[in-house]
């Protein structure tokens, strides 16, 4: 790793910490992450009400909904490794823009969508679009702010994006399902006009114009086995986060059948209250981590808090539907490090390689839904649904906690380095 020659001019040395957290970059990342979270998870929302709108039959809804759905997951695996790399070779705010413009003009065109096939082919555009925003806003926003304020700053991020989930949730319940979708293109296409104040990382200008540094090679991360295991070990720390949202969250119904409680479970609603959940765990995160001076405690403390309560959940023996919704708030708060989860992807990497494994990282971590699922299906074959959730959990907790305890800590670290 290579040092960057800095400098840091007297003005920026005066400024307040205030300045730097409430600044254009910080509240411009945070807004866009929010119209993320919001189309991201619009389509599991509206699923059933769409398609249903186009003709199918309830059968034929579940297994298109799914097929839909690994469409947009496809979409954000391709994406972030399309996004990460032009962040490294272009620059944050390129991937800020382009994602923007994406995922807003497939959002629109859902909102007109007739046909299925057609359905498919704008959730995986939408999909591509959608895994730019998170990656390049933590990106930037750990490069423009001092190091002391890093977490608080990207906690303010994610805290404000997730609320998207809930703004999406009361968006369907009041309007139908294609206003929906135009809605949440509208919000991004007015995003772009606030980020025509938004300035680049000073941090990735003083390598832009370099050409003896090599900038966004994604295969980088394979070459190397030191740089192999930070990565896989930020993926891993992720496991836990969206075994919550993928499994506990989404076949909530299913959790709720088998415990016997008698008023229906709505996995959109369990959905919505681990976000609201999420959304606040993410805003204490940055918080925990500045006060411990630790991004690994923080992170393993609301590790074993989402463990806690993932035992509560399935083997407590919860009979209302109140109670229910509650501990999938608490699951979403101890979930809430994924804020931390991220930033501690982007402080891992030199300046070359930031981008791309910021942006990779959290959409691999959604890949891996996919083996979830799967297992998950596979386990009730021969286990009660308790059981089967119970198992995937144990899988995704054991190699989250190995991953938290064994990478290295970033709490402090400065990023002007690069990749080797």
């Amino acid at each position: 790793m290579k040092p960057i020659e800095t400098q840091m001019s007297s003005v920026t040395a005066t400024r307040s910490d205030a300045s730097y957290l409430f600044s254009a970059p910080v509240i411009v990342a945070a807004l866009g992450y929010f119209v993320d979270i919001y189309d991201l998870l619009l389509f599991g929302i509206v699923r059933l009400p769409s398609l249903a709108a186009l003709g199918l039959s309830e059968a034929d809804i579940s297994v298109t909904g799914a097929s839909i759905l690994n469409w947009q997951m496809t979409g954000l695996l391709l994406g972030g490794i399309l996004w990460g790399v032009l962040g490294d070779k272009k620059g944050r705010l390129s991937v800020l823009f382009g994602s923007i413009i994406t995922y807003s003009l497939a959002n629109i065109a859902c909102g007109f969508v007739q046909d299925v096939t057609v359905y498919k082919l704008l959730r995986f555009i939408a999909g591509i679009g959608l895994a730019g925003e998170l990656g390049a806003g933590i990106t930037l926003v750990s490069e423009i702010l001092p190091k002391h304020l890093r977490a608080i700053g990207t906690s303010l991020v994610a805290g404000i994006g997730l609320l998207g989930a809930v703004v999406a949730y009361f968006t369907v319940e009041y309007f139908d399902w294609r206003y929906a979708y135009f809605i949440g293109g509208g919000l991004g296409i007015s995003l772009l006009l606030l980020r025509i104040g938004v300035f680049e990382s000073g941090i990735f200008k003083d390598i832009k114009d370099q050409k003896h540094v090599e900038k966004g090679n994604f295969f980088a991360l394979f070459t190397n086995k030191d740089r192999l295991q930070r990565y896989l070990k930020c993926i891993g720390i992720g496991l836990p986060t969206w075994f919550v949202i993928g499994i506990l969250a989404t076949f909530s119904n299913e959790f709720g059948k088998a415990l016997g409680i008698e008023e229906p479970i709505k996995p959109g609603l369990s959905i919505m209250w681990c976000y609201v959940g999420l959304s606040i765990g993410d805003l204490c995160s940055g918080f925990i981590s500045h006060w411990l001076e630790s991004r690994k405690k923080a992170v393993f403390y609301l590790m074993i808090f989402t463990f806690v309560f993932s035992v509560v959940y399935l083997f407590a023996g919860i009979q209302s539907a109140s109670l229910f919704y509650t501990v999938a708030a608490l699951l979403g708060f101890g979930i809430g490090y994924w804020a931390m989860f991220v930033t501690i992807g982007a402080e891992q990497f030199g300046t070359n390689l930031r981008a791309t494994a910021a942006t990779t990282v959290p959409n691999m971590v959604r890949g891996t839904v996919v083996g979830m699922t799967t297992l998950f299906a596979t386990f009730k074959d021969s286990f009660s649904v308790i059981q089967a959730g119970a198992l995937v959990g144990v899988i995704c907790f054991a190699i989250g906690i190995f991953c938290i305890l064994t990478i290295p800590e970033t709490h402090g670290r400065d990023l002007d380095f690069l990749e080797e």
